[in-house]
């Protein structure tokens, strides 16, 4: 029998590399993206049966709890997220940042966290799950103030840091672990929104471990935490980073 993960935010670069590690790995995939064909094309390619993809906005409380009411779900990987700049391409000053963007930002990043792990331990509680999975998306953003992300940003990502703690506590009664990863510097769309690959040398030169990440580092990161030997971690965030930050 398949163990179903549902991971939001599969179109996306980090998000391919998670369907395609977990499909690996003999999960059965719910791939979630904002429109039917971005989550169908997180498919492609992908091994394995019994997978399926479905339209989802994480910010939308019914749809969310849609998501939970269609299939049974093992796990869930709250990948979906969202990073705004200033019309120039640049980080944009707290001070220029309107309401819209925050709320938008907080929307999607944390307020949408919140609603999958809410579901999912509903769900969990009517009907249990065995060995059940929870990650969110953390960031090194929100560990250092950020550099290229904005204060919308950056206060989301620590939203989700704060409720990954607060949920692995109400969770653990269900026997469910709920932890996050924090990437760093990942070679994914997001990265390239600020970051073109012509100034990839002098960054990599700040990570310890000399290069920029790819998002199969952070899918493997992801991995861990969905399997066996994480079932006595809980609570955490694993930073994703190649030294960036060490504490």
């Amino acid at each position: 029998m398949f163990r179903r993960c549902l991971i939001t935010g599969a179109a996306g670069g980090i998000g391919r590399a998670i369907v395609s590690r977990l499909a690996q790995e003999g999960f059965a995939i719910t791939a979630a993206d904002l429109k039917p064909a971005q989550a169908e094309s997180a498919l492609d390619g992908v091994p394995g049966e019994g997978h399926r993809a479905i339209a989802l906005d994480v910010s939308d409380e019914a749809a969310v709890k849609a998501a939970f009411a269609d299939d049974a779900v093992d796990c869930v990987v709250a990948a979906a997220g969202i990073l705004l700049f200033a019309p120039s391409g640049d980080r944009p000053a707290l001070t220029d940042i309107s309401l819209s963007d925050w709320e938008l930002t907080q929307r999607i990043n944390s307020t949408g966290t919140f609603l999958l792990l809410r579901e999912y331990l509903r769900a969990a509680t009517r009907s249990p799950v065995d060995d059940g999975r929870f990650v969110g998306f953390s960031s090194v953003a929100a560990q250092l103030g950020g550099y290229r992300s904005s204060a919308a940003y950056i206060a989301s990502k620590g939203a989700v840091t704060s409720l990954i703690k607060a949920g692995a506590r109400e969770a653990a009664a269900l026997g469910i672990t709920v932890n996050a990863v924090a990437p760093g510097l990942i070679d994914a769309p997001m990265l390239r929104q600020s970051l073109s690959p012509e100034n990839d040398a002098a960054v990599s030169a700040a990570i310890p471990l000399g290069r920029i990440g790819t998002p199969a580092d952070v899918a493997g990161s992801v991995a861990f935490l969905l399997g066996r030997d994480a079932g006595y971690i809980t609570g955490s965030v694993i930073d994703v980073n190649g030294g960036y930050r060490m504490q």
